[in-house]
């Protein structure tokens, strides 16, 4: 059932399961980036943890602010290679949480497609490197029925600043992965002789060059 259009009570906090099928597009980017570990900074149930422990990740911090772990006061993910999530909907704290935790490490989080063509997402496109379509979610345990609304999943890293490649569910076969030699996002490369997701990160790349070069 939708989040925003359905015949149950809203659940506090948006504590929605987060189903394999809804992790599933995920993986394979993962996998073509090497992520090993990641951090949950908005654990709830914890069933995303669970998901991404049976695809072999590992999970090296898990929170939920229930038990007192307040994912904006969090300034570490332990050392994981990504943090992954699936955030609180309130739009004034899902923007926060894409604001503080793209600045701690690159972290994909589950999202409304719709919302990337509002305009309080504009603030926040620059930073997100990728969106993997997912399409509808079944976020009530039990139940037949999907929601009524599209989500993906969007990479957001404070590092970057050329906006995101979108992926189609089934694309990732379509073109080997590279990670972009400036910020390390996942990207299909279009030249064989490509080294960065965008045209931002080749110049910021050769700033920090040349930089390099006149330093004494």
């Amino acid at each position: 059932m939708s989040k925003r259009r359905n015949s149950f009570e809203r659940r506090e906090g948006d504590a929605y399961y987060t189903s394999p099928a809804a992790v599933a597009p995920l993986l394979p980017h993962l996998r073509a980036a090497r992520v090993r570990t990641f951090a949950e900074p908005c654990a709830g149930d914890g069933a995303l943890v669970r998901v991404l422990g049976a695809a072999g990740l590992r999970c090296l911090y898990q929170g939920d602010i229930a038990t007192g772990q307040d994912a904006l006061a969090l300034d570490s993910y332990g050392g994981a290679d990504v943090g992954v999530t699936n955030p609180p909907y309130v739009r004034p704290l899902m923007h926060a949480l894409i604001h503080h935790l793209s600045r701690i490490d690159p972290t994909w989080m589950l999202l409304e497609l719709d919302w990337a063509a509002t305009r309080q997402a504009e603030p926040f496109l620059p930073s997100c490197t990728d969106i993997v379509v997912v399409g509808r979610v079944r976020w009530i345990e039990g139940t037949k029925n999907t929601g009524m609304d599209n989500f993906g999943w969007f990479r957001f890293d404070a590092r970057h600043t050329g906006g995101p490649i979108l992926h189609a569910r089934e694309s990732l076969a379509a073109r080997p992965s590279r990670s972009c030699r400036q910020c390390g996002a996942p990207y299909r490369a279009q030249r064989s002789d490509s080294l960065f997701c965008s045209d931002a990160c080749r110049q910021r790349a050769h700033r920090a060059r040349a930089l390099a070069v006149t330093e004494p």
